[in-house]
């Protein structure tokens, strides 16, 4: 088992991100796990992400606040503890309209050719 206490996790900057904190809470490690990373994303109100997209899926979950994802036009609205899959090379835009703070859980594959 490897465990990371949340006191321990390392900030990242995330691309095309803003009004965002990232936390890595597993992966990169050699002991961490093999197949994926964890962050943990903080957006500000106004704060979001993209448009953009990535080689491989992610997945998104909802802890606190809500987001605004929009796909092809669409919009979709994920409150606490929704979530989506965000197939690879889809084009995504992510914004958080409230007034509050939004977290998400995000997990993603390691790209091709990256090692833990």
């Amino acid at each position: 088992m490897h465990v990371k206490h949340f006191q321990d996790a390392e900030p990242y900057e995330a691309p095309n991100h803003f009004g965002c904190h990232g936390l890595r809470l597993q992966g990169f490690e050699p002991d961490g796990p093999k197949n994926q990373w964890v962050g943990l994303s903080q957006f500000l109100p106004a704060g979001g992400a993209g448009p953009d997209s990535t080689p491989f899926e992610k997945v998104y979950v909802v802890l606190e606040g809500e987001m605004t994802v929009i796909i092809d036009g669409a919009e979709t609205v994920l409150g606490k503890y929704d979530s989506c899959t965000i197939p690879a090379n889809e084009i995504r835009t992510i914004e958080n309209r409230s007034n509050h703070s939004c977290t998400m859980l995000v997990v993603i594959p390691y790209p091709p050719g990256v090692t833990p």
